[in-house]
């Protein structure tokens, strides 16, 4: 404790740059990912797939392939440009005092005095600004959907269901936020200077609390999720499950076809009760043993103890912020630089620290990047291992050639952004080799595409 109290003292320094190191750090990232970005957009230029799946792939829609993604990369340039505009001038003109002061304001104005306090203002503030951040996305949300995905044919929405599930966003932002903010902050004022790990034990809490609820309470509101029918598939899966002793309660189908094209397969629940969700898209452009092979993998991910690693990082990660994050709370040097002069709010402190925080969350990420793809090539190995190798590498490509994925990409951009290994390395870990086209009719996979969500397979 005497050490990050030092640590905090020797941070807060009178006319620190702060506002300058933060906005080098942004605009630093922003040329960082430009540049990896701009890597990557070469290789979408190539004319010819990889090697591996030039048996595989047509020409035609390779070229597709590689439109999609050189028009996703040339929207991720503009909406990219577009948020740091935002970022740079909610610093410059002091978006983030003045509405501190407006909220105030109408505190005072609206609610008796007893209401006023930092929790109530700080929930009128953060519910303020995730409003204004919101319509200005509005107009990247938009184009995504309904132009560039629409022009590739992924895009199912329409814009009273895109209206509809933003409005219930924003629904369940106020019921579970306002909850949740106002113990993060009531825990901060009266846990004194160990206030970080009382937060980190909230934190694992509310994160097994919501592991539970989000499939019961959440995920209804957006999908409709029906058992599964009796048949190969079904029969199939229960094999699996039962043959590596995992705990399944129940099979599910989703109507993910509701919004998209977009397919997969997980499982969630207590350790001694899984539940296992299939997307309507996944059963319908893969034969049942496909589908197996696919649940093979993400079960292999159980049986291997990669969600109870991930999980346990991912808590150590939350300890080590909420324990740097003390050394940051008191610092008057950073809140003045960003115009706070008579009042230090909690959660202006948690933003700010957010982003000075910035290039060492570069890095974790990174670091994460590298243990999932190495997680990835584990569980594919778990599902050769089970007898499923060809039936696994045919789902995969299928899944390629459906979703209209990247197929190659320059190492640099995909250690920093992939946390799944491209589809090339996947079939040579495998060991694949082509002895028969797997999808032999692209027409009819141009015409239904798949795209993965959620998690890549």
């Amino acid at each position: 404790m005497d050490l990050l109290q030092r640590l905090a003292r020797f941070l807060d320094r009178p006319l620190f740059p702060w506002k300058k190191l933060i906005v080098g750090f942004s605009v630093g990232q922003y040329l960082f990912e430009g540049f990896l970005s701009l890597r990557q957009y070469r290789v979408l230029q190539q004319k010819k797939p990889p090697k591996v799946l030039e048996s595989e792939v047509t020409q035609e829609v390779f070229d597709k392939s590689q439109a999609y993604g050189r028009a996703k990369a040339q929207f991720g340039f503009i909406s990219g440009l577009y948020g740091q505009v935002q970022n740079l001038g909610f610093i410059y003109y002091d978006v983030l005092p003045k509405l501190w002061a407006v909220t105030g304001l109408w505190l005072t104005r609206s609610l008796p005095k007893g209401y006023t306090g930092e929790i109530v203002h700080t929930l009128v503030f953060f519910f303020t600004f995730n409003i204004i951040t919101t319509i200005l996305n509005l107009p990247t949300s938009y184009y995504s959907t309904f132009v560039l995905e629409e022009k590739f044919g992924f895009n199912k929405q329409t814009v009273k269901l895109w209206i509809t599930d933003m409005l219930k966003g924003q629904a369940l932002m106020i019921a579970f936020g306002a909850p949740l903010l106002s113990a993060f902050l009531a825990i901060v004022q009266k846990t004194g200077n160990g206030f970080f790990y009382y937060l980190w034990l909230f934190g694992v809490v509310v994160s097994v609390f919501m592991i539970s609820i989000y499939p019961i309470a959440i995920l209804p509101l957006f999908n409709k999720l029906s058992p599964l029918e009796e048949g190969p598939l079904k029969n199939g899966v229960e094999g699996l499950a039962k043959r590596l002793h995992f705990p399944l309660k129940e099979l599910y189908v989703i109507d993910g076809s509701k919004r998209s094209a977009h397919s997969n397969a997980y499982f969630y629940g207590l350790p001694w009760k899984k539940h296992i969700v299939i997307y309507d898209t996944l059963i319908e452009k893969s034969e049942p043993e496909e589908v197996v092979a696919v649940l093979s993998h993400e079960l292999g991910h159980w049986s291997l103890s990669h969600t109870t690693q991930l999980f346990g990082i991912s808590q150590f990660h939350m300890l080590y912020l909420f324990t740097l994050f003390s050394v940051f709370i008191n610092n008057r040097s950073l809140y003045q630089s960003f115009g706070f002069h008579k009042e230090f709010p909690i959660i202006i402190g948690f933003i700010l620290f957010s982003d000075a925080l910035a290039p060492m969350d570069t890095i974790v990420k990174l670091l994460m990047n590298i243990l999932s793809r190495k997680f990835e090539f584990q569980a594919d190995e778990f599902a050769v291992k089970l007898g499923y190798s060809k039936e696994l590498a045919k789902s995969l490509i299928k899944l390629q050639i459906q979703n209209l994925s990247t197929m190659d990409a320059d190492w640099l951009y995909a250690s920093y952004h992939f946390s799944h290994p491209i589809l090339p390395e996947r079939l040579g870990a495998l060991g694949w080799y082509s002895d028969e086209k797997v999808s032999t009719d692209a027409k009819a996979d141009n015409e239904k595409p798949v795209k993965a969500a959620d998690r890549e397979l």
